[in-house]
């Protein structure tokens, strides 16, 4: 992420900062095709990371309903290419559908009754057993995307008296308001199911049981960071280099589900109580100054948590900032508020545990569930009766997990690239009074990971927690080489973990073999599609290919 901010316009240090300067949260479509229509030339980076992209989930999906459903319709076996566009209902034509998947995308798979073709429309918004009207958007060759009009009859697991925000089922945000939490629950533990039966190329037998989803204590008002942002003037483009500014105040919020304008957003009840009130107070900011403007940007609302202990050390100012919001529990009270400038420092909390950062950086969107992460890491991260004194947190960040499980072992080393993030994970250790004797942050490349570690493999767990791109084939078989006994894997993209962890268990080529001991989901972002993957894998000690060929007799 760029950490580049867009230049104060009149002299305002709070300038939101230029959207293709910050890389946005939501998911976005990728065709894999340039501006002209041609394939993109990929890089090498992208050539060594394989499959696992959302194309291809959505469709192993689609060919799983279509297996499904095989005996539904007479051209089951007809290949999505032979099939004619043109007989299909036309693009922007109305559409009655009945709903007989949910994707790991979140959206709805349907088709029509009586269709014989077998075609598969994607429909959001809707769940299993739903009829819906959808408008046609776009045929593509293996199914057609719609726009969700309305409910005909609904399903069972249905209930839009859940909903809580008047632009779901437009904003792309959230795809599962109008599902109890326990469905969702549910469905994401299929998503890693399918992910690991799709991506990981490993027999069914290697991948245990996949265990119930951790919940996340809050539903709503959990999420401690948001991007809202709005687009340059109408009539120019991005660069605008004739400096032509807004006429009028912009729209501001987030995508249309599937489009790439923006869906003005009052209000967003999945943030946090300081940043709902900073929303609105940026947006009034923008009401006022939008003609001072002339680029589109994206505005950060990042939590930030003052603390004051009940011991009578310090006091609660009389007078706090306006939009702030008072949190008091049996040993502190917690004043919170929202920054919006990208380089000030913002305070988060994870139960005692103090961790400072640029507002702009990376850090764990919903603060609820991260007790419940850790605890269940370190219960996980060294065996029963394991002789586990080592810990190497790979793409460390700024020191969350070090600092979090560090207590544990004898020696930590964190290991990121961005020289930025090491320096705030020294002062979080710092500031957590960790014996810098038994810690060390280094920056680095993921490819030069283990150069100048000394620990020994037979004592040290690796814990894993890449971008969603996941790991460098590179970057694994080192891993493989140095052989620590034991792996944690976190994934923000299941679908790339099952690629990796079905490399380190397929153990092809030098080095150590491991096998998966358990498989679960957390769900960091309740109310949407996204599920964190958390995968323990202990390493085998006989030869793999004698391990393997033991498996296969």
């Amino acid at each position: 992420m760029s950490s580049q901010t867009a230049p104060a316009q009149g002299g305002n240090h709070n300038a939101p900062k230029r959207r293709q300067d910050f890389k946005h949260e939501q998911q976005q479509h990728h065709s894999g095709k340039n501006r002209l229509g041609k394939p993109k030339k990929k890089t090498k980076r992208e050539r060594n990371i394989g499959h696992g992209c959302s194309e291809d989930v959505l469709r192993l999906d689609i060919e799983a309903l279509r297996l499904s459903r095989k005996e539904s319709y007479q051209a089951a076996d007809a290949p999505d290419e032979d099939i004619d566009i043109a007989a299909l209902p036309a693009e922007g034509s109305e559409i009655q559908v009945q709903v007989h998947a949910l994707s790991s995308g979140g959206d709805g798979l349907a088709m029509r009754d009586g269709d014989p073709s077998g075609r598969v429309y994607v429909v959001p918004f809707s769940v299993p057993g739903d009829t819906v009207k959808a408008q046609v958007f776009r045929h593509l060759p293996d199914h057609t995307v719609t726009n969700f009009l309305a409910v005909s009859e609904p399903s069972s697991m249905r209930d839009d008296s859940r909903i809580r925000c008047g632009y779901f089922a437009k904003c792309s945000g959230c795809q599962f308001q109008m599902l109890s939490y326990a469905d969702q629950l549910a469905h994401k533990k299929t998503i890693v199911q399918k992910a690991y039966r799709n991506f990981s190329n490993l027999a069914p037998e290697l991948v245990p049981p996949v265990q119930d989803t951790i919940a996340s204590p809050l539903q709503y008002g959990y999420r401690t960071k948001l991007t809202p942002h709005y687009d340059h003037p109408p009539g120019v483009g991005w660069r605008n280099k004739q400096g032509k500014t807004f006429p009028e105040c912009p729209s501001i919020g987030f995508n249309p589900k599937g489009r790439q304008t923006v869906l003005d957003i009052e209000d967003c009840p999945i943030g946090t109580d300081a940043l709902r009130h900073g929303m609105k107070s940026e947006r009034e900011r923008m009401q006022a100054e939008y003609s001072r403007f002339s680029k589109g940007a994206t505005i950060l609302l990042r939590e930030n948590t003052q603390r004051y202990p009940k011991d009578g050390a310090s006091s609660v100012p009389e007078q706090l900032p306006p939009g702030a919001v008072k949190v008091e529990t049996d040993e502190n009270i917690d004043i919170k508020t929202c920054e919006t400038d990208p380089k000030a420092t913002t305070t988060e909390y994870v139960e005692e545990l103090i961790f400072k950062n640029p507002a702009g950086a990376f850090f764990q969107n919903n603060n609820s569930i991260l007790p419940t992460m850790c605890s269940y890491i370190r219960e996980h991260a060294v065996p029963p009766g394991g002789d586990i004194k080592y810990l190497i947190d790979a793409y460390c960040g700024s020191g969350f997990f070090t600092i979090s499980l560090g207590s544990r072992f004898q020696h930590s080393t964190g290991i990121d690239i961005n020289s930025e993030s090491i320096a705030s994970a020294n002062i979080n250790a710092t500031l957590n009074g960790l014996d810098k004797s038994r810690f060390n942050f280094i920056a680095a490349d993921a490819p030069a990971l283990f150069k100048n570690i000394t620990y020994n493999p037979d004592e040290t767990v690796v814990i894993l927690d890449p971008p969603r791109r996941g790991c460098d084939e590179d970057f694994l078989q080192q891993l493989r080489r140095f052989g620590p006994k034991r792996v944690v894997y976190v994934s923000c993209n299941v679908h790339t973990q099952a690629r990796d962890v079905g490399f380190l268990v397929r153990g092809e080529g030098d080095g150590k073999r491991y096998e998966m001991e358990s498989l679960r989901g957390l769900d960091l972002f309740p109310q949407t599609a996204h599920v964190e993957g958390l995968a323990i894998l202990n390493r085998v000690d006989e030869p793999a290919q004698e391990q393997l060929a033991a498996q296969a007799s």
